[in-house]
């Protein structure tokens, strides 16, 4: 404890508190003065708690700061483990409960700020489900949760940019260098034109060169286009193999249903859904309506002392005393005849413990089915909606983890390398730098010499006759060198025709023999065309004069069979009215009460009756409430009015309550200042 209340006293002695406490002025610290000083850290963790606590009630301070601890995670230590006694506590402004809290929030303030920024975005609302059926609901649920998501992605991103130590300097360095690098390229691609330009045909080459980088381009576009849509064929047939099991399975389902298993299902549903109409739900509102009724009469009974927890704790104990002996004189008085009907009641009992718990059991099973299923139905949304492909299975998930984890080692080793290369640069162009001082230096100290000497400018002609030659040099060198290619490259082209003539000789030879062959077999061929071109136009004018005979013969042939059928089914169905007919007279006429029933006559005439009767009541069920219309509506007006009152009044209990438990608070701390 000492060790803790030393922690607090610094803390609190520094920024931004400067509290200038002690030992003894903060373990002196009154109750009301703890609370405000709680208040004062929670304010400076959450700007919306910065409020003085003397400006509201006692139970909206416990209340802010209990919903502030719960969102920052706080735990109860071991020995105010109870939560009633815990807030009891922060009421009162118990030491043994406000140094623990303090501890807490001091030795991880900044950890605290940011988890309370967060929580004004993240702390989830929570909307009932059968609010969710609506639409317009489910729609803003939906984009509710969408832009936290896109909170969330926002803030980690702002934190990463925090921790990779990026600087506007090192951005402006940056920045400079490439500047530098960029004049220096232009420099060199001037510098290449000038050298090009001697060259012949220096522009179709370039244009040649530029056409080869297109080309190079569009294929590897067009590579990538065929990745695409080799991944999107995958995936495609992937659905389709999904869609044809999912097929089966429901196929399998409808082939074994039967109206019998339906019916038994739809008759568990039904009494599944009437217990719970019946049976648990209105048991559930019932306790629900007694625990808040309990709660409200707590919450309305001013703070209880130690003397008043004594003394419920010591009725709690005659009460339980006096139980014991009501058990001991039943046990006493006990009778074997009522033996069989404790045991029927303890089995009863214990069906309807288990009943209960099964029904509870399915029913939480069926909430976290559809709460699954919405949140399958909202991730697969949301993967459509941004473009996604559909939820890789185990294997494909492993294959993918596998890749990104090469991709990522790879990232890392080519990040190290430009880490390196930057730090080579960095030292390379410091070295340009002190030589390129170096440099000017010297060319200073030259120029002065030679201004001293009277031949000023000698240096840099010197410089220009160097080059001048050396570019004459390197340009004859080129010269040079084509000639001598193209030289090299004329003699091998004589010797390789030369060769290939020779080689060719026999083989034109052996080709001027086979032509006049191929001429004469071409002319004997053109002949035995000729023939077979009249003998098949001869056979083809037969052909299609016997295939138009045959169609016709075949189009008449299903004319007839189509006109049989159709007067066949003419001939049953007449038949078939006929003998209804026939039955519907015999019925009409017979003298059986029970056969004129089945006629269809009598029937639509019963339903008729049926229907008449039934408007004539909904008639006078509407003129009743016609006219019980103006007086019901008169009453629950009355009996609005008369809640409205009834409100108000209990607010005005409520509110004298407070003012008698605050005052009695003031009294009671005044006495105690007289005491001391």
């Amino acid at each position: 404890m000492g060790d803790q209340m030393q922690f607090i006293v610094e803390k609190l002695n520094g920024e931004p508190f400067r509290k200038n406490y002690n030992l003894i002025s903060f373990d002196s610290l009154e109750g009301l003065q703890l609370l405000q000083l709680l208040s004062d850290v929670l304010g400076e963790i959450d700007p919306k708690h910065a409020v003085d606590i003397r400006e509201e009630l006692p139970e909206q301070t416990a209340k802010r700061m209990l919903n502030l601890l719960g969102i920052l995670k706080y735990k109860p230590p071991g020995t105010v483990s109870d939560l009633s006694a815990f807030r009891q506590g922060l009421v009162t402004g118990s030491k043994t409960v406000i140094h623990p809290v303090l501890h807490w929030l001091l030795q991880r303030t900044n950890e605290l700020r940011t988890r309370a920024y967060l929580a004004r975005f993240l702390v989830k609302l929570e909307v009932p489900a059968e609010f969710l059926q609506d639409d317009a609901v489910a729609d803003f649920n939906k984009q509710y949760e969408e832009l936290m998501e896109a909170f969330k992605n926002l803030h980690k991103e702002h934190e990463q940019l925090k921790i990779s130590g990026l600087s506007t300097a090192e951005i402006r360095r940056d920045i400079s260098a490439m500047e530098e690098e960029k004049d220096q390229l232009a420099k060199r691609v001037e510098r290449l034109k000038k050298r090009v330009e001697t060259v012949q045909n220096h522009q179709r080459m370039l244009e040649i060169a530029r056409q080869l980088r297109l080309e190079k381009e569009r294929e590897e576009s067009l590579a990538q286009q065929k990745q695409e849509q080799k991944s999107q064929l995958f995936h495609a047939e992937q659905r389709l193999q999904r869609a044809q099991v999912q097929l089966k399975e429901m196929q399998q389902v409808v082939a074994d249903s039967k109206p019998e298993s339906l019916m038994k299902k739809l008759e568990e549903e039904i009494n599944f859904n009437s217990y719970l109409a019946t049976e648990k739900i209105p048991r559930e509102m019932e306790s629900k309506k007694t625990s808040v009724y309990f709660l409200q009469k707590v919450a309305a009974e001013p703070a209880m002392t130690q003397a008043d927890l004594t003394a419920l704790q010591s009725e709690m104990d005659e009460v339980n005393a006096e139980m014991n002996q009501l058990i001991e004189k039943r046990i006493i008085t006990y009778e074997p005849t009522d033996s069989k009907f404790s045991m029927y009641r303890q089995q009863a009992s214990i069906i309807s413990r288990k009943k209960e718990a099964k029904a509870e059991e399915l029913q939480a099973a069926k909430e976290e089915m559809s709460s699954l299923e919405r949140q399958v139905e909202q991730k697969s949304s949301q993967a459509h909606e941004q473009g996604g492909s559909e939820v890789l299975t185990e294997d494909e998930f492993k294959q993918y983890v596998s890749k990104l984890r090469s991709k990522n080692t790879l990232y890392k080793k080519k990040r190290q390398e430009i880490a390196e290369i930057t730090a080579e640069y960095g030292i390379l162009q410091r070295t340009e730098e002190l030589l390129r001082q170096r440099h000017e230096a010297v060319q200073q100290q030259l120029q002065a010499i030679e201004e001293k000497k009277g031949i000023s400018g000698y240096s840099y002609t010197q410089e220009e006759l160097e080059r001048v030659s050396a570019v004459k040099s390197e340009m004859d060198e080129v010269k040079g060198q084509t000639l001598d290619n193209m030289s090299e490259m004329v003699k091998k082209l004589n010797a390789m025709v030369a060769e290939k003539k020779a080689s060719l000789a026999p083989v034109i030879k052996e080709l001027r023999q086979l032509r006049q062959s191929c001429q004469e077999l071409t002319q004997e061929c053109e002949e035995k065309k000729i023939q077979y071109d009249s003998c098949a136009a001869g056979l083809e004018t037969n052909r299609s004069a016997l295939e138009q005979e045959v169609k016709g013969l075949l189009e008449e042939c299903a004319q007839e069979e189509s006109n049989y059928r159709y007067i066949n089914c003419m001939k049953r169905s007449l038949e078939i009215q006929l003998q209804r007919a026939k039955e519907e007279m015999k019925a009409y006429v017979s003298s059986d009460p029970q056969e004129r029933r089945r006629a269809v006559r009598e029937q639509y005439t019963r339903i008729i009756l049926e229907q008449e009767n039934l408007g004539k009541k909904l008639r006078e069920k509407q003129k009743v409430v016609r006219e019980s219309h103006g007086p019901n509506m008169k009453q629950m007006k009355m009996w609005q009015d008369f809640e409205q009152l009834m409100e108000c009044k209990r607010e005005c209990f409520l509110k004298q309550q407070n003012q008698a438990a605050i005052g009695q608070i003031i009294q009671e701390g005044g006495k105690d200042r007289l005491v001391l």
